[in-house]
This record gives structure tokens, sequence and C-alpha cells, in this order.
């Protein structure tokens, strides 16, 4: 059965991989199996078509066969079940594994994207200089807890997993910022998540979406 999951039809992330589609491919690359993409409009993920598939609106969704999931990380779970490669065979470590892909989405994630609101939506504010800087102590924090227990291993337990594919795709959305160069271990965790063939096969897939809009001239 053919894996088909969605995108943006024009991704905000300017081609960068940063969109969450982006996550899926990187796992799907990673074991190996061939997939589909269907482009969405913003229009048309609010229509009852795409709400079908995510009540919420979002992106990205994943079809095979009568199977419809959203949500990246229960996406990448799935994955990573389905087919070997990305969690272990020991039953203590495949559920630290796991215990990675929710720390990610749910202890790393949410501080980051409160900085990406803040910065674009709260930017005209007379109070968004203190509010960026509490939230920039709040990323410190986790990055800075994060950082402890990775030391100078080169994945976060053992051997390269998905959740330390779910880890660097989230690290991801700071790159640039001098918040990650506080932490050279988790600079050098991140490069080496991107230096893996299948992140680059996955995110030369995901920017050749924004270059083809782009010359279109959309």
């Amino acid at each position: 059965m053919t894996i088909t999951i969605t995108a943006f039809e024009r991704s905000p992330d300017r081609g960068k991989g940063l969109a969450r589609d982006m996550r899926v491919r990187w796992a799907l690359e990673e074991v190996g199996q061939p997939y589909e993409v269907r482009l969405v409009s913003f229009k048309a993920m609010k229509q009852a078509a795409h709400l079908a598939l995510q009540p919420f609106g979002q992106i990205p969704t994943y079809e095979e066969g009568d199977l419809t999931l959203f949500e990246s990380g229960a996406i990448i779970l799935h994955i990573a079940e389905r087919h070997a490669g990305l969690l272990p065979d020991d039953a203590n470590a495949r559920a630290r594994a796991i215990t990675w892909i929710f720390a990610a989405v749910s202890t790393m994630e949410p501080v980051i994207v409160d900085r990406e609101t803040a910065r674009y939506l709260e930017g005209k504010q007379s109070w968004y200089e203190e509010r960026l800087a509490y939230v920039n102590d709040r990323i410190r924090k986790r990055l800075g807890e994060l950082s402890a227990r990775l030391g100078d291993a080169d994945w976060l337990d053992g051997n390269f997993t998905a959740g330390d594919l779910e880890m660097v795709s989230v690290l991801l959305r700071l790159e640039g910022s001098a918040l990650l160069d506080e932490y050279p271990n988790l600079c050098a965790y991140i490069a080496r998540g991107q230096a893996r063939p299948a992140f680059k096969r996955a995110f030369e897939a995901q920017k050749a979406v924004f270059l083809a809009v782009s010359a279109g001239g959309q």
C-alpha cells in the first residue's frame, strides 16, 4: 500500500526544513519506505476534505490503506514501530527511545514555539522585550538540561533512534539563534542529525517543493 503524506503547497518556512512534514519525510527515508506527497494550500487545509483527515486543519497527515493519522509525533512513532531502523529491539531501550519522542514534542518544543509566537505576533507590543527575555530564559533552562543529559555522547540513548530524529527536528527551530551557540554539544548533535543521508534526502525533497513554487512565480 502506498503511503501518502500531506505538506504545505507553499511552506511558510521558505524551504528551511522546519515544517513538520519534514520529520515524517525523514522518518520514512530512514526506514527506506517510499511515499507520495499531496500538497495542500492554506485554504484547502480548512475545508472539509482535509479536516476529515486532520480535524485541526494542519499538516502533515499520513494515509496508508484504510489508516489515517495526524500529529507528526504519532506518525513517526507509527513508522518506527512498523519498520526496522528507528527503535531498538531491546524492550527497555525501545521504551526509552519513545520517551525521548514525547520529551521532544511535549517538553522542548512548546517553549521554542512560544518564542516564535512572541517574535511574530507580539513584536510590536511595548512589553515585547521583557516577554522575549522571559521566554529565552525558559528555553535556556530546557537546553541546559538537555545538554547535561547528552554530555559528550553522539545520541540521547545509545544509537540513533526516533527520539533523536524528533529532538533534532525540534532543536532546528532555534537554528541561527544565539541560544543554541551557548551549548556546543547540542550544536554538534544537530549537525550529526543533518549529516545523515536520510535527513539530506528528506530536506532536498521538501526544499524542491518551495523552489518549484518560487520558480512558478506563485
